[in-house]
C-alpha cells in the first residue's frame, strides 16, 4: 500500500443507495460514518441529494436515493473508501471526486444531517406496533 504523506484534500461523494437502505436511514448513516472513521475523513458536508428513478435498474431497483458527502482525507485513503462501499449492501454505487475548487461554504450548503436524522426518527415512530395506535 501506498505511503501516506501527511497531505489532506477536499473530495466530493455521492452515494446512491435503495429505497430500502435509504428507509432504515439511521442504520445507512451510521454505516457511512463508520467508513469515513475508518479512513480517517473529516465529513464538512453530508445531506441527502434527491431521490429519483433510474436510468437503468441496480440490483433490481428502479429507484435511488441520492446523499452527498463533502470531506478531507489523505488521497491514499481514497482506495480504501471505494473498497468498503462496494463490499456494502446498501451502498449501490458511489462517485467520488475531487472537490478543491470549492470552498467550505459552498460545501456547507448541502449540510442537512439533523433533517435526516429526524427523518430516520419519524421512521421509526411509523414502523410502531400495529397495537400501538395512533391518532389519525
Amino acid at each position: 500500500m501506498s505511503e501516506s504523506k501527511g497531505r489532506n484534500r477536499q473530495y466530493e461523494a455521492m452515494f446512491l443507495v435503495s429505497p430500502a437502505a435509504a428507509a432504515e436511514m439511521e442504520t445507512l448513516l451510521t454505516e457511512l460514518n463508520g467508513f469515513f472513521e475508518r479512513i480517517e475523513a473529516t465529513v464538512l458536508a453530508f445531506g441527502k441529494w434527491d431521490e429519483r428513478r433510474l436510468a437503468y435498474e441496480i440490483d433490481k431497483n428502479k429507484r435511488g436515493v441520492y446523499l452527498l458527502a463533502y470531506f478531507t482525507v489523505d488521497p491514499v485513503q481514497i482506495v480504501e473508501m471505494e473498497r468498503l462501499c462496494n463490499l456494502s449492501e446498501s451502498v449501490l454505487r458511489l462517485m467520488i471526486t475531487s472537490a478543491e475548487h470549492l470552498t467550505v461554504e459552498e460545501m456547507s450548503t448541502i449540510e442537512n444531517r439533523a433533517e435526516m436524522e429526524m427523518e430516520a426518527n419519524l421512521r421509526e415512530g411509523e414502523e410502531a406496533p400495529a397495537g400501538a395506535g395512533s391518532d389519525r
